[in-house]
């Protein structure tokens, strides 16, 4: 991993292969590693041709932790991204993020369109809009004593996750309390980038991705079936729907 700085916060990422630049936004609690090295994603999008830059949110992986929870409003982290393109010297790029990954991609594609050529958003749907779900469980399982305390099934999914990735527990608690800006059905609506919107078939935090899709014209849905939102991510399905998508986009 490489670092870089985003104003003064220096931010870890990954550039390897050749080809069209993809920018890969991993999502809460994950990282680089995580979310796009040990699902194959890197392998599979430099073996397809492209140029795979993936990026360490801030207070996640390798990039800084930070415990100001006005640091962590995806718009902010969507402008590492964009920043990172610039130190990289990329005019544009496709973008996929995702869970809230993806709710940093669309902030990137409405604020700098003509940076993003097109925007893949993984594991969310409608919840980009109406919501997911209240945090204050998450925060608590992330700043309980011991995941013995944690009895909300997704606040223990998310604080088992985090210990398994060796996390900064008191930066996601951060970061899960600002990082969940709605975004506008007009908002989301005046997309204009190819958009496919990939969720599991069982994954009940995203949100219904065709009801995402009917708010913003000309975009696809990917089903991914049988998978839950952790399960989706490294899915042969979302591979193989990604690279048909980023082979037909302009």
């Amino acid at each position: 991993m490489k670092t870089f700085l985003s104003g003064s916060i220096e931010i870890a990422y990954l550039d390897e292969g050749t080809g069209d630049p993809i920018l890969l936004i991993h999502g809460f609690a994950s990282s680089v590693k995580f979310n796009w090295v040990d699902t194959g994603w890197v392998e599979v999008l430099k073996r397809a041709g492209f140029r795979v830059i993936a990026i360490d949110n801030r207070g996640h992986g390798a990039s800084r932790k930070l415990y100001e929870p006005a640091l962590y409003r995806a718009p902010l982290m969507a402008e590492d991204a964009i920043a990172l393109l610039d130190h990289l010297g990329i005019e544009r790029a496709d973008v996929m993020g995702y869970s809230m990954g993806a709710r940093i991609s669309a902030f990137a594609a409405l604020h700098h369109p003509e940076r993003v050529r097109s925007v893949v958003f993984g594991g969310l749907g409608l919840g980009m809009v109406e919501g997911v779900g209240p945090p204050e469980p998450i925060i608590h399982a992330l700043e309980a004593r011991h995941l013995d305390e944690v009895t909300h099934q997704t606040g223990r999914a998310f604080r088992r996750f985090a210990e398994n990735t060796g996390a900064d527990l008191a930066a996601l608690a951060a970061c899960m309390r600002a990082s969940r800006q709605r975004i506008s059905a007009e908002e989301v609506g005046s997309i204009r980038v190819p958009v496919l919107i990939a969720v599991g078939s069982r994954d009940v935090i995203a949100g219904s991705p065709a009801g995402l899709a009917a708010l913003i014209p000309g975009s696809e849905v990917l089903e991914i079936p049988r998978r839950d939102h952790m399960l989706a991510v490294g899915d042969r399905v979302y591979k193989e729907g990604v690279l048909d998508f980023l082979r037909r986009r302009p």
